[in-house]
C-alpha cells in the first residue's frame, strides 16, 4: 500500500488488527528490518495488534525528494504519515537506529498518543555519535561459512556483525542486506545527510515520557555505542534499559532468543497499563 505525503508516496505494509504498532527502520535498510524482528513476536501472541511497517524516503520502495534535506523534514513526514493512517489514534512505537532518533522526535511532538516505546540500538546524539564507540570485534565466527560467501556479501556481512554464522547471515541477508542493496545512497548522503541532527535537541524535554519503554543496546555496537544513551534515562522513568553482550548493531538477530523475550515483556507492561 501507499500513502502520499506532499509528493512522497510512502510504501507501507500492515498486518493483523487491534492496537496499532508503528515501526521505523534505520538508515539505509527498509521496512523488512523491523518486520523481520517484530513479526515473530506478534505472531506468537494471543493479544491482537495491528502492525505497520513502512519505508522511509530514499529507502526501500519510497523515493526521496529534494525537500527532505534533514531530520526535521523527515520527522515532519513521519508525523504526517502516522496521522494520515491513524488519525487521532493511540499507538505503540518502535524505532531502530536512526528510526530510534525519529521515534524520539515523534514522542516529543505526539507523546500523548504513544502508549509505549521500543528503542533498538537507537542513535543517541548525532553530535557525539562517534565519540564513545566500542572498538569493532567479532565474538563468534564460522570461518568456513564466511569464506564461502561472495566477496560482496562477505564485505557487507563482516563489516558490522559481531556474530558471523550461517544463522545470522540468513536473517541479515533477508532483513537487512535486501534493503541496503536498493537504498538511494545519493539521496541519503547528499540530501537527507545535509542536516541529520534536528535543529532542536530532541532529548531536551519539558516533562518525561511516562509510558512503558524498552531501550535495547548492544555491548559491542560499534555503530552507535551504548554509553551515551544512559544520559537519556531520566526522560523515560518507565524504561527498562538493557545492554546485551555478544550483540552489535544487529542485536535483534544476534540475540534472537533474548530479543523476543524482552519485547514480549515490554508489551505485557503496555497491556497492563492499559488495563
Amino acid at each position: 500500500m501507499e500513502y502520499t505525503v506532499k509528493d512522497v508516496n510512502i510504501y507501507y505494509e500492515t498486518y493483523g488488527s487491534g492496537r496499532p504498532v508503528v515501526s521505523i527502520h534505520g538508515w539505509s535498510p527498509d521496512h523488512r528490518l523491523m518486520k523481520g524482528c517484530m513479526e515473530p513476536v506478534f505472531q506468537s501472541l494471543e493479544t491482537p495488534y495491528q502492525r505497520i511497517y513502512f519505508d522511509l524516503p530514499g529507502m526501500g520502495k519510497t523515493r526521496g525528494q529534494p525537500w527532505i534535506n534533514g531530520s526535521d523534514q523527515m520527522l515532519s513526514l513521519v508525523l504526517e504519515f502516522i496521522e494520515g493512517i491513524l488519525p487521532d489514534q493511540h499507538f505503540l512505537l518502535a524505532g531502530e537506529s536512526y528510526g530510534g532518533y525519529l521515534a524520539r522526535g515523534v514522542i516529543k511532538e505526539r507523546r500523548d498518543l504513544v502508549d509505549g516505546l521500543l528503542l533498538i540500538c537507537p542513535v543517541a546524539s548525532q553530535e557525539t555519535l562517534r565519540d564513545h564507540l566500542p572498538v569493532f570485534q567479532v565474538l563468534e565466527k564460522d570461518g568456513d561459512f564466511v569464506s564461502s560467501l561472495s566477496e560482496e556479501d562477505r564485505r557487507y556481512f563482516t563489516g558490522i556483525n559481531v556474530v558471523q554464522t550461517r544463522r545470522v547471515w540468513e536473517r541479515f541477508k533477508e532483513e537487512i542486506l535486501s534493503g541496503l542493496l536498493i537504498a538511494d545512497y545519493a539521496f541519503l548522503e547528499h540530501t537527507l545527510g545535509q542536516h541529520v541532527p534536528y535543529t532542536v535537541n530532541v532529548d531536551q524535554v519539558e516533562q518525561p515520557y511516562t509510558q512503558p519503554t524498552l531501550i535495547l543496546m548492544g555491548r559491542q555496537d560499534s555503530m552507535v555505542g551504548y554509553s551515551d544513551h544512559w544520559q537519556l534515562i531520566e526522560n523515560f522513568p518507565r524504561a527498562s534499559f538493557v545492554i546485551l553482550d555478544k550483540a552489535g548493531h544487529n542485536l535483534q538477530i544476534e540475540q534472537d532468543v533474548l530479543f523476543p523475550a524482552l519485547v514480549k515483556e515490554w508489551l505485557e507492561r503496555v497491556q497492563a497499563e492499559a488495563s
